[in-house]
């Protein structure tokens, strides 16, 4: 076999993707919070990038040199921050405004402090753990040492829910007694605050609830000690045959089963409440929508002067490499500051087009929601598809109808005989309301259900309308169904 050299020509077609624009992409699909620390840690490592301060004039924010980075006529208005001016009626009525601001409020001081320098313990405060709630009672409690010992284990043993995961047995073993002991202190802790805490199961925390309620009808308990399985399936005539009682005695201990908390350390979760922040306002002015963009908290940015006058024409005394080093910051600076800016002028543009497509939707609701796909919003604004789904990625909007994801907007139709196509959220939303409506005794099942949505000239599948009201998060009508006593 001979080996040969040859040359070949050939035509092909490859994306290149320069650092600017893979930077673009990356800041287009962050999020608000993403984008925040995206900007703190490029603070921290380019020193060419600086932050606006708030009690700097406008015109300082702009000075940046066209001629050192880039050969763009444009640039300087490419990096102008984007601000909103905020402007004071000239009917507003200052008196009022200095009065009410001025009135003096509560304040907390001790004798001996000064009054502009509160407590923090005043002011400041966290919820209260299922731990913590748990050893205040265990500490006031007539306790010995052992059996102190003995329910820190078990507390140290328990789930965000109050229940023990561990069993008496292995207590006893770590604390080197006996399991007869551990359960007399279990017996105790049991008593504790919520009530039901402290159980190995969920039988055993409604029996405490239901003994801490003064119950002491064994049906009651033998209900919940044998038919868990069938209450949950509300198969409640199989509960009265096999207890030998009426139906009407079932239907009275599943209410007061009802009442009680499957999970008494739920309301001690040290879960936080994750709020979000719109990256958008949609507000109503007359009979025009104006949309703002959110720029609080977000950092004004600019390029050193410094660094750019060290690398100035009339500076000699900078060396090559640092000069080109310096250089390379900078224009890692621009390119954050245009590509952000770049950012917002899509958000808005996006944001804009959903506006004009979805008017009613926010004026009269989300029955008015119309079907609409990323092709529609990208022919509209000129874009490509994959921008448009990067920029209503984790973005959120506030409009008079509420705060939805960008992604809300974008929905399958569902087609009419006559009319016009409905988007699938509203048709769930249509679920949902007939479902809050509905006869607790009658529930709606889900063929009755395709029965009233077909009178709107909605026709769809059952198994559509299941797979709708499980996103909903509702049960099906023979779980929803409730019993009334005879």
């Amino acid at each position: 076999m001979a080996l040969e050299l040859r040359q070949q020509l050939r035509l092909t077609q490859q994306l290149i993707m320069t650092p600017q624009l893979q930077q673009a992409i990356k800041l287009l699909q962050l999020s608000r919070l993403e984008l925040l620390d995206a900007i703190n840690e490029e603070l921290q490592e380019n020193p060419a990038l600086d932050e606006v301060a708030q009690d700097e004039s406008p015109s300082e924010t702009q000075s940046l040199q066209k001629d050192d980075l880039s050969s763009r006529a444009d640039e300087s208005q490419l990096l102008k921050p984007v601000t909103i001016e905020e402007k004071t009626r000239e009917d507003f009525d200052w008196t009022n405004y200095v009065d009410e601001y001025n009135t003096p409020g509560p304040s907390y001081f001790a004798e001996g402090e000064e009054q502009d320098s509160p407590k923090y313990e005043n002011v400041l405060s966290r919820p209260e753990s299922l731990d913590n709630h748990l050893n205040w009672q265990l500490l006031l409690s007539n306790f010995t040492p052992d059996e102190e010992d003995i329910g820190s284990l078990i507390i140290g043993n328990l789930n965000p829910d109050g229940y023990l995961q561990a069993s008496v047995d292995e207590i006893a073993e770590m604390a080197k007694t006996s399991s007869d002991f551990v359960e007399r202190v279990l017996k105790k802790m049991q008593t504790f605050d919520p009530v039901g805490v402290c159980a190995r199961e969920l039988k055993e925390s409604l029996s405490i609830q239901a003994k801490y309620l003064g119950i002491t009808d064994p049906v009651f308990f033998a209900v919940i000690e044998n038919h868990l399985k069938n209450l949950e399936n509300k198969n409640y005539k199989a509960i009265a045959k096999d207890l030998n009682i009426d139906l009407n005695e079932v239907i009275s201990c599943v209410d007061i089963i009802t009442g009680m908390e499957p999970k008494p350390g739920r309301r001690f979760s040290e879960e936080e409440s994750q709020y979000i922040s719109p990256d958008i306002f949609v507000y109503k002015v007359g009979d025009e929508f104006v949309i703002v963009l959110n720029d609080d908290g977000m950092p004004k940015l600019r390029i050193s002067s410094f660094y750019k006058n060290t690398i100035s024409k009339t500076n000699k005394n900078v060396s090559d490499n640092t000069r080109e080093y310096i250089q390379n910051k900078l224009k890692s600076a621009v390119w954050l500051i245009r590509s952000i800016h770049q950012r917002q002028r899509t958000i808005y543009k996006v944001v804009e087009s959903i506006v004009s497509q979805q008017r009613e939707f926010l004026e009269k609701g989300i029955n008015y929601l119309k079907p609409m796909v990323l092709r529609d919003v990208a022919e509209d604004i000129g874009m490509h598809e994959s921008t448009v789904s990067r920029v209503t990625t984790n973005k959120y909007v506030h409009t008079p109808q509420g705060i939805f994801e960008l992604k809300f907007f974008f929905s399958s139709s569902i087609n009419r005989v006559y009319g016009e196509a409905i988007a699938s959220a509203s048709v769930k939303e249509r679920i949902r309301k007939m479902i809050q409506a509905e006869d607790a005794v009658k529930p709606y099942s889900d063929r009755k259900m395709v029965a009233i949505l077909a009178k709107s000239n909605i026709h769809i599948a059952r198994r559509t309308v299941a797979k709708y009201r499980e996103g909903l998060g509702v049960l099906p009508s023979s779980k929803r169904k409730r019993f009334k006593a005879k």
